[in-house]
């Protein structure tokens, strides 16, 4: 899983075994370690939510995806989803989730457990 913070938004990546596991556990957490602090970022899987939510708790980044979010995104070819919550003073979150694609530029990064890049062209 891979995360991208610019601004007021976060992106995040997932290859297909960790979809895969996201669909069976309903939970994905990753972990960088700063020497002594340590940043969390995971997905959840909540009925909480109506819309894709994230919070900032404990030095940890949650993105809560609604159940039938999950359902359809996980079982499907759908490649992920978006949403701008609202968080107050006039300022939203944007929150995009997506499948990781292989990169058609040349990369060091392991891609094997990626989705095939429909862009891709033989």
């Amino acid at each position: 899983m891979k995360i991208r913070i610019k601004g007021n938004s976060v992106r995040v990546r997932v290859t297909k075994s960790e979809v895969a596991r996201f669909a069976e556990e309903g939970r994905l957490e990753e972990k960088t370690e700063f020497g002594d602090a340590v940043l969390t970022y995971a997905l959840q899987c909540s009925d909480k939510f109506e819309y894709p939510s994230a919070d900032f708790k404990s030095n940890t980044v949650t993105v809560y995806i609604p159940t039938l979010v999950r359902k359809e995104w996980v079982e499907t070819d759908q490649v992920g989803f978006n949403h701008r919550m609202d968080i107050g003073n006039e300022k939203t979150l944007f929150i995009l989730v997506e499948k990781d694609f292989i990169c058609l530029d040349h990369t060091d990064e392991d891609q094997s457990d990626n989705y095939p890049n429909p862009n891709r062209t033989c």
